[in-house]
């Protein structure tokens, strides 16, 4: 009898394992198909805003941002020749106010 005792617990921990298997598999899978989900639902945010909503008339310099990088994401290739308060385009630093125009409102 001790001998039909172990060989129940032995197929009922083996049961569980293989439970335990599938279910860190499907958590695998899901998340996978979670952080694809939101990367994709990022990237359609990011485009449509970029692509809808213009530069506002004044803009202020964010951390990391160039004359290059607002130029390109705001339309307007005169930056430097609009605000003549930027002695050099180099020394652009988080919180300067600087005023855009959108190549195509002009």
């Amino acid at each position: 009898m001790a001998y039909f005792a172990c060989s129940s617990t032995q197929a009922m921990a083996e049961k569980i394992s293989s439970y335990c298997a599938l279910l860190l598999a499907i958590m695998l899978v899901l998340s996978c198909c979670e952080s694809s989900e939101s990367e994709f639902s990022e990237l359609v945010i990011n485009n449509n805003t970029n692509n809808k909503k213009p530069c506002d008339e004044i803009y202020v310099v964010r951390e990391g941002e160039t004359l290059q990088t607002i130029s390109e994401k705001c339309g307007d290739p005169f930056i430097v020749e609009e605000n003549p308060h930027i002695q050099d385009p180099d020394d652009v630093f988080p919180g300067l106010v600087i005023k855009i125009t959108p190549f195509n409102r002009r």
